[in-house]
């Protein structure tokens, strides 16, 4: 292996090395370099398998292709459409290549480079024998039908392989058991993986199954790092958050009568024989075991976190009290779900409802009644998730249709003739009715790719966007746009016969093709201007396909997997030669309902698809969460007021410049994510603040110090009356002279100058003493002044991020706190210490936050409250004096652990906020403390957590 990772010059000969002598015509951007290197190493290293992690739009394909080039095998892709098939294709075709060496899409694998769909592989029998859980005890391989089993004889017959697995993600999926199966018969074959999805969103048994196929992966560049470099476009995540229609409102204010009535009983003394509330109480906040101790929170919470997280979320609406140990968090701030209350009472229901009781058994039924109106089923073991209608209404609502047209009408004020837009759906067109309950509520074709055509086609505001539909069985347009299709069609097909049927409102495209052909024909149209929008699937159009054109995506999708977001994301981040500067927005659609105990249902797909996903914030900050679209956004609860959102979203579409400044492109990173803690100051909702947007400088260390010693300026001396009698004695006798000098008594004149002499130090003693009286008093008013003032939650976070480094547990300290007022006026804390950051914000949290939880050591921060004097006026040389009182703070647990860190937080606590010494709370003056102030609030502050990429 050459130093430049070339193989070397020698190689096999070229019958057994089908790709020998091509060459990629360009130049590899760095960070592709970077991960064929480390592939290059591995095979070098012995290894036959490897996988390779980088974002949609930054040439996967290209990295492959020259992975595969380098090794000269023969190579196989494996794709999960059609529509990528061709895009593999076309790209090796982009290659310098000696005559021969082609690329096609036969099951003989007599190419080159062969490109076949993974549905080519895994082609099962229908009949083959199973479990009612579609599980066989037959190898998979064994249960293949005739043209799989003959796909995989191929792959034995072929002879050196290099196996290229696009989007290998798709081997989590049913099939993934096979290539398993077949790779281990295939132990010479070279495989690579190629996925966008980070392996840190893969569960334990996805990553168990990737380790074993591949090792682990070649991650290259993140997204937000490849956008700062100008190789993905710069981007802005925005959503549109609808309500209900008329029609689905009532429907579902009916469900949710049901089951408020159920929980306004359930609440009531006399539901059951042990009713409900005082369940909870014995249950969570007593916990008394039934062997006989207190059952420790952190261990329950651990162990039941939905019905942990559910009680906290019942104390927030003063349902329960706070039970020991346990610590309300943002997630816990908000009305409880459905969900929480399901979780309850399914958990009641199983351990207090005694079948043997008439009573239990009418409360039982009184439950089982209820549940199915929020997607519940209540069964002889506990509640059990079902299909929930309310869900469908949600997801399927009329007036997200109704909000991709208001969007897509937006994007082409903004953008004009420029507008390329995706829209992705579900499904095509309905293959069921709906279910009987929401007949005459959502129609049979609600949420449908097909529906959403037809109203882009007949709404004035988008009919110019000749809107097409595009799926793996469909190519559909409205009445306007068929014929300029039809006649692009054909000259782009010219040997194939197409010709269009009018079909519910559509014309639909009919001939001999299939969408192996007809996705590229309709993705030219779209780049050449023939439309401006297509809508189609998720499953074809929401991976691997490429318009380098899109900048716009609307998701109506409700898939919440990170390789579904990452991918309908990917589709509008490549670079478009024709506009380079493109700026591409991706919307989510989301519809709430603040009726019903589910109506955030597709609020919380929302907020999965955006978790650890980056974007960049309205404020410039690269946040991972629904953050980024916009910083007022909850991912525990949906906005109370939607068509204000909308506004700021609408606003911020229009902005395609602010975006792109706010991407700061060509600026240094250091592509890590850092913990961060969003702190909400003294209100109950953000404001705007002149700060907004901008890096705060930090605190310089306070001049004055509140603490238990009285404030008060230093005594002044004024002259003494004492002081007075021998001035004034020698100046009534050098008066006495002046008078008498006339007579010639010399004597009197001399004794008359001494004593004015005297006189007039004594006058400029007094004026010196009165200045410096004055001074001192100023002096004194401003130390007041400066100890009244508040404690900046920036000094906070300076002393948790000093007393951190002091005790070892950071390698910076309070020069390392970054400080940003996001446009909301919230205050964000961050340390520029990946290894450290996360336990600086969770620090910080429990510095600022109540006093709940096991506490080791308290810290007291003195406030100044009040002056006392004895009236005389300041006239009488009586100093006022200043009272304080003690406020409590929790010394962060990562430092409470012992003395050593307790200290550390009181020398910084010392430097930064008050003097004051910690109090171990096991002492006897730390037991009366903490039985004190044990669940109050030392700050009026909200806090959240987030994640923000630097």
């Amino acid at each position: 292996m050459s130093q430049t990772g070339e193989p070397p010059e020698t190689g096999p000969a070229p019958d057994t090395a089908p790709l020998s002598g091509a060459a990629w015509p360009g130049e590899l951007r760095p960070y592709q370099r970077e991960a064929l290197a480390e592939v290059d190493r591995r095979w070098s290293d012995g290894a036959r398998r490897t996988w390779i992690v980088l974002p949609p739009g930054s040439g996967k394909t290209l990295v492959g292709l020259e992975a595969a080039r380098r090794l000269g095998r023969r190579t196989v892709v494996l794709v999960p459409n059609t529509a990528i098939q061709g895009q593999w294709i076309r790209h090796w075709e982009g290659f310098d290549r000696p005559e021969g060496r082609t690329a096609g899409s036969e099951r003989d694998l007599g190419h080159a480079v062969n490109v076949l769909t993974y549905q080519s592989l895994a082609v099962f029998d229908p009949d083959a024998e199973t479990d009612e859980e579609g599980r066989s005890a037959t190898p998979v391989r064994d249960r293949l039908h005739t043209n799989g089993r003959a796909l995989v004889d191929a792959l034995h017959g072929a002879g050196p392989l290099t196996l290229l697995l696009d989007e290998c993600h798709h081997l989590l999926q049913v099939w993934g058991r096979l290539l398993a199966e077949i790779l281990d018969e295939l132990p010479d074959a070279h495989v690579i993986g190629l996925t966008g999805t980070p392996a840190a969103s893969l569960t334990a048994t996805e990553k168990d199954l990737v380790d074993r196929l591949f090792g682990p992966p070649v991650t290259g560049a993140s997204i937000p790092a490849l956008v700062r470099d100008g190789y993905l476009a710069p981007f802005a995540e925005l959503v549109h958050v609808t309500e209900p229609t008329l029609t689905e409102h009532e429907y579902l204010a009916g469900q949710a009568a049901r089951f408020e009535e159920m929980c306004t009983d359930l609440l009531a003394p006399g539901f059951a024989t042990t009713d409900f509330l005082p369940w909870l109480d014995a249950r969570f906040v007593s916990r008394e075991a039934r062997e006989g101790g207190r059952v420790d929170w952190g261990a329950l919470a651990v162990r039941e976190p939905e019905l942990t997280d559910a009680v906290l979320r019942l104390h927030h609406r003063g349902l329960v009290a706070l039970p020991e140990g346990a610590r309300v968090r943002e997630r816990h701030r908000h009305p409880p779900q459905a969900e929480d209350w399901t979780a309850l009472i399914g958990d009641y229901a199983r351990h207090c409802l005694d079948p043997s009781s008439a009573r239990d058994r009418e409360a039982r039924d009184r439950v089982r009644a209820a549940l199915p109106s929020v997607g519940y089923h209540l069964t002889r073991n506990g509640v059990r998730r079902g299909a929930s209608p309310v869900d469908r209404v949600l997801a399927r609502s009329a007036a997200k249709s109704l909000a991709t047209v208001e969007i897509l009408a937006a994007e082409k004020d903004a953008v004009g003739p420029r507008l390329r837009a995706l829209v992705l759906c579900d499904h095509e067109r309905a293959s069921a009715r709906s279910p009987a309950a929401l007949r005459g509520v959502l129609s049979d074709d609600a949420g449908s790719a097909w529906l959403q055509v037809s109203q882009l086609a007949a709404d004035p505001r988008t009919r110019g966007l000749d809107p097409v539909l595009v799926t793996g069985r469909t190519v559909a347009t409205g009445p306007g746009t068929s014929a300029a299709f039809l006649e692009f069609a054909r000259s782009e097909l010219p040997g194939v016969d197409l010709a269009l049927r009018e079909t519910d409102g559509l014309h639909t495209v009919e001939g001999a093709w299939t969408s192996r052909t007809w996705v590229g024909v309709v993705t030219r149209f779209l780049e050449s201007g023939g439309c401006q929008v297509l809508v189609g699937t998720r499953a074809l159009l929401g991976e691997g396909w490429d318009a380098r054109g899109v900048n716009t995506v609307v998701d109506l999708t409700t898939a919440t997997t990170p390789t579904a977001v990452v991918q309908s994301r990917g589709r509008a981040l490549r670079l478009d030669p024709a506009w380079p500067e493109k700026v591409a927005h991706t919307w989510t659609v989301v519809c709430v309902s603040h009726e019903h105990p589910r109506g955030a249902a597709d609020w919380n797909r929302f907020v999965r698809k955006h978790e650890g996903y980056l974007g960049v914030g309205a404020d410039g900050g690269v946040m991972s969460g629904v953050a980024h679209v916009d910083p007022g956004l909850s991912p525990y609860d949906p906005p109370e007021d939607p068509r204000r959102v909308n506004r700021r979203m609408l606003g911020r579409a229009a902005d395609r410049e602010g975006t792109r400044a706010r991407w700061r492109l060509g600026t240094g990173y250091a592509d890590v994510l850092l913990p961060t803690l969003r702190v909400y100051e003294g209100r109950a909702m953000p404001v705007e603040v002149p700060e907004a947007g901008m890096d705060l400088a930090l605190p310089a260390a306070p001049e004055v110090l509140v603490g238990d010693q009285v404030i008060h300026p230093e005594p002044v001396d004024t002259p003494p009356a004492r002081h007075l009698v021998p001035t004034l004695v020698p100046g009534a006798i050098a008066a006495l002279c002046l008078v008498f000098a006339p007579l010639g008594l010399g004597l009197l004149a001399a004794a008359a100058g001494f004593g004015l002499a005297a006189l007039v130090h004594w006058w400029r003693d007094s004026l010196r003493v009165r200045r410096e009286t004055l001074r001192r008093q100023r002096e004194a008013a401003r130390v007041r002044s400066l100890a009244r003032e508040p404690v900046g939650t920036s000094r906070y976070a300076c002393a948790v991020a000093d007393a951190l480094h002091w005790a070892g547990r950071s390698d910076t300290g309070a020069e390392g706190v970054r400080v940003h007022v996001d446009t909301d006026g919230v205050y964000r804390f961050t340390l520029a210490d990946p290894g450290s950051a996360e336990l600086f914000a969770e620090s910080l949290d429990e510095t600022l936050g109540p006093l709940v939880g096991d506490l080791r050591y308290l810290v007291p921060r003195h406030v100044l409250t009040a002056q006392e004097g004895d009236g005389t006026g300041a006239g009488s040389g009586v100093t006022p004096k200043d009272t304080t009182v003690p406020v409590f703070h929790a010394v962060p647990s990562a430092l409470a652990r012992n003395r050593k860190g307790a200290l550390a937080f009181e020398r910084a606590w010392r430097r930064w906020v008050s003097r004051g010494s910690v109090v171990h709370t096991r002492s006897e003056e730390g037991r009366a403390l903490l039985a004190a102030h044990f669940g109050g609030s030392p700050l009026e502050v909200t806090t959240a957590r987030r994640l923000a990429w630097e």
